[in-house]
């Protein structure tokens, strides 16, 4: 089975790198990164895919979207994983990867904790013939969504593959590592909270070495934007403390970790795995808007003064089982796409974006993977000036 995986930024090609490695035996996998104004920089990809057992040999290419249409006609795969944001899933699938013969398996998925499930993830991979969840209750809110408004394919279920067992951790550790987000807490104020939390903590220990883990360095893209960059922050507020900030690979980092803090991330799910003693901050809402409304139950909610006591805790053993550490045998995902590619051809899925209606949207996240990032943003830049002077002159 010929597998063509194409991912658009960080997040997601890291779960596209290690949910390769879930392929049934003697398939070929082939990863690429398609050229979007929030791709990954070179050491961005060398992290997502160290040590990811579906990487492949090298790192993967960075194409346009005319060149990934080239690839997948010289590849001529059984299955295309679209591991991207939702319009561009949507656009490869409906437009630069369409008409392809033989038509493969279109398959997608979301990288990360997706509870509450939301109607707009459906919508924009309800072109795909499978949708990788990783949970019962994901399956079980999607399930709803699907059957309410239709369209779509299949749904499989799968482990989050980067989620490595206890057994791999080299035992305890000195560091306490706070997983940032790039979307939450979204105000400033709240980010120096955390901030100073962090730094009282380490001023309380010393022998903890406190680091913030970030998604990207301050001049690097990541899959959302991030408006007040911890590290660019603690720099403005003049350093009172002492923390650490590093990048790369979360795995390494909780190698050595004796604790384990978000405000929400899936960070926590690998913190669970290597059993690490973790938090989840509760002081900014648990709810859909914080993207932590999943740990209600998970015995892992506490306070920024909490963390300054290092009160870290387990999570709940029955919370697991129903939250992403379901057996892997329960999986099926693999199986089903199997399934589809020995059926050979057949109706594609329906897309509920077809239609004029929707024409314009399309047209919009086609320049995403069309026109070079540096183009883009002179464009912007060029509308922006025009705007406000059109303004100055009323």
């Amino acid at each position: 089975m010929k597998v063509l995986a194409v991912a658009d930024s960080d997040s997601y090609l890291k779960w596209a790198a290690c949910l390769l490695g879930d392929l049934p035996a003697g398939s070929s996998p082939e990863l690429v990164v398609v050229r979007t104004p929030i791709a990954p920089s070179p050491d961005q990809i060398a992290a997502a895919v160290n040590g990811a057992a579906g990487s492949g040999t090298g790192v993967p290419p960075v194409l346009s979207a005319r060149a990934l249409r080239r690839a997948a006609e010289r590849l001529r795969p059984d299955v295309i994983l679209v591991a991207c944001t939702g319009p561009v899933v949507d656009v490869l699938v409906a437009d630069v990867l369409a008409d392809l013969r033989p038509r493969p398996v279109f398959v997608s998925g979301l990288p990360g904790i997706s509870v509450p499930a939301t109607e707009k993830a459906w919508l924009f991979r309800s072109g795909c013939d499978l949708f990788v969840l990783h949970s019962e209750r994901e399956v079980a809110e999607f399930s709803q969504i699907a059957g309410r408004l239709g369209g779509g394919g299949a749904l499989g279920l799968a482990r989050l593959p980067f989620l490595r067992p206890a057994a791999e951790r080299g035992g305890g550790g000195s560091a306490v590592v706070f997983a940032t987000q790039a979307k939450v807490p979204r105000e400033r104020a709240e980010r120096e909270r955390v901030l100073l939390a962090l730094a009282e903590l380490a001023a309380r220990r010393p022998d903890l070495d406190v680091v913030v883990k970030l998604r990207a360095l301050e001049d690097e893209r990541q899959t959302h934007r991030e408006r007040h960059h911890y590290q660019r922050l603690w720099r403005e507020m003049g350093e009172p403390g002492r923390l650490s900030f590093a990048a790369g690979s979360m795995h390494d980092q909780l190698a050595r970790a004796a604790g384990f803090v978000t405000v929400s991330s899936t960070a926590a799910l690998e913190a669970i795995a290597q059993g690490v003693p973790s938090l989840v901050l509760s002081d900014f809402g648990v709810n859909a808007e914080m993207i932590n409304l999943v740990f209600e139950g998970s015995g892992l909610l506490g306070t920024l003064d909490d963390l300054v006591e290092a009160d870290f805790r387990d999570a709940d053993p029955a919370w697991c089982a129903a939250n992403y550490f379901h057996p892997r045998e329960r999986g099926d995902w693999a199986a089903r796409l199997a399934e589809l590619v020995a059926e050979g051809p057949r109706e594609p899925a329906r897309s509920l974006l077809d239609g004029p209606e929707h024409a314009a949207a399309r047209r919009r996240a086609r320049l995403r993977v069309e026109v070079p990032p540096r183009m883009l943003r002179a464009g912007y830049r060029a509308r922006r000036r025009v705007r406000r002077y059109l303004k100055a002159l009323t």
